[in-house]
């Protein structure tokens, strides 16, 4: 057995559950690209990649994970190739495709899907949509990442896995090819495993909304959206759009504008609420950043 996830947390809980559960046992392989931003228009051919690898690189560039996309280290088109050739060696190989509700893993389960499309009677997917798990306290809850779920609770999520249909490789393939068509800079979830697309500013409104009168880490402005946003996406991604910001709505910024501990941001349209004898490089300095 092949297991497939879309973010690397999942790796480690997966990875737990299997030493509960022998019938888990199996490689674990990680998509990890976030296919719900960026370009995707012609992603499976040469011109399409590259486009989409030159724009990871523009976004990634002098921020925390500047460089990250310049080299082969993460190569899920070589991921995939590896899988092809598992089962192609082993007709008795089988692969499990692990996606909670999120576009994060909805879309890495589209572009998938013409990679395992030949594979199709061996190929089956754990969609936990909209399902109840027991969370450590004893309580109910819904996940959204597959991170979430506590390792004990995999010997029920594993009762989930079902074959993907053809039918389902043919709809949800039309769908995935819409989207490249579509050629839109964000992709949201709407529900089950229906993706609508919006501009790379779809986010722009809500991150201004946490860019206060006072000076701030940029850091502790994107923490501040991650925490409290219904909606939210990569913190690379918004780091990138806040310096797009910076630039578009001529907020003064302090420092230099790389990653998120370098610069700090503040709006002077809106008053400040310091009290008097503070400085505005105390209460940068005070600011934390999240984890990268």
């Amino acid at each position: 057995m092949i297991h497939l996830v879309f973010n690397r947390p999942d790796i480690e809980v997966l990875q737990k559950a299997q030493q509960i559960d022998e019938s888990l046992q199996g490689e674990i392989l990680l998509v990890a690209d976030d296919y719900a931003v960026g370009p995707i228009t012609g992603i499976y051919n040469t011109e399409g990649a590259t486009a989409r690898k030159h724009w990871w690189q523009g976004v990634l560039a002098g921020g925390d994970y500047d460089g990250t996309a310049d080299g082969d280290d993460v190569n899920d088109y070589r991921t995939v190739a590896e899988l092809a050739e598992a089962l192609r060696q082993n007709p008795k190989e089988r692969l499990w495709i692990w996606a909670a509700q999120n576009k994060h893993d909805v879309c890495g389960y589209y572009w998938l899907l013409p990679f395992v499309q030949p594979f199709q009677n061996r190929v089956f997917i754990l969609y936990l949509n909209n399902l109840p798990f027991i969370n450590e306290k004893g309580s109910i809850f819904y996940p959204t990442w597959l991170s979430q779920i506590p390792p004990k609770e995999f010997l029920k999520a594993k009762k989930l896995a079902r074959p993907i249909t053809p039918s389902e490789f043919e709809v949800d393939t039309d769908e995935w090819k819409r989207m490249m068509t579509e050629s839109k800079g964000v992709r949201l979830l709407e529900g089950g495993k229906k993706i609508a697309g919006a501009e790379h500013d779809f986010y722009d409104t809500a991150l201004s909304g946490y860019v206060t009168g006072d000076f701030q880490k940029a850091g502790r402005i994107i923490q501040a959206f991650l925490s409290k946003e219904k909606e939210t996406t990569g913190d690379a991604y918004l780091l990138w759009r806040l310096k797009q910001l910076c630039q578009s709505n001529g907020w003064q910024v302090k420092g230099e504008i790389k990653g998120m501990k370098d610069f700090d941001v503040k709006n002077p349209a809106i008053p400040s609420l310091k009290k008097k004898g503070t400085s505005d490089e105390a209460d940068a300095g005070s600011a934390d950043a999240p984890q990268a």
